[in-house]
């Protein structure tokens, strides 16, 4: 099977140290966690966590485990799911301070090259401009 990197990147309205903090809360609007259907997050080193998302009438399950947490700079997690094919991936997501503004990429490696797995890329971008979003309405 043949396995790709994406990589999605977002210009956020707010400092590392905000934008990190969101993305690591799981009942705050903007992070990846908010809105799913069942959430069990454990965000420490080798911390579990467990997605259940309603997409296209049913849900999607997602877990993995946190490999790096380096506040405010770098999240790291494995991530499985059914468009992984059972496949452990990486996802890696880091915050870059920009003047008064955060970039943030998220690169999602060893995702397989077909349908499914091309199209976490489309999610992630969804995730990036939600929590884009969260920051914008604050100004």
């Amino acid at each position: 099977m043949n396995l790709i990197d994406l990589s999605v990147t977002q210009l956020v309205s707010a400092p590392p140290e905000k934008v990190f903090d969101v993305w690591m809360d799981a009942k705050g609007p903007g992070g990846p966690w908010f809105g799913s259907e069942k959430v069990i997050l454990n965000p420490v080193v080798d911390g579990l966590f467990y997605l259940a998302v309603k997409h296209e009438g049913r849900i999607w399950p997602h877990f993995g485990r946190f490999l790096r947490i380096e506040r405010p700079r770098l999240v790291e997690y494995t991530w499985v799911s059914e468009a992984t094919q059972g496949l452990e991936s990486i996802v890696t997501i880091t915050f870059e301070p920009r003047g008064h503004e955060t970039e943030v990429t998220l690169k999602h490696s060893g995702v397989p090259d077909d349908k499914m797995g091309r199209q976490h890329k489309d999610g992630w971008t969804w995730v990036l401009s939600m929590l884009a979003q969260r920051f914008a309405s604050r100004q």
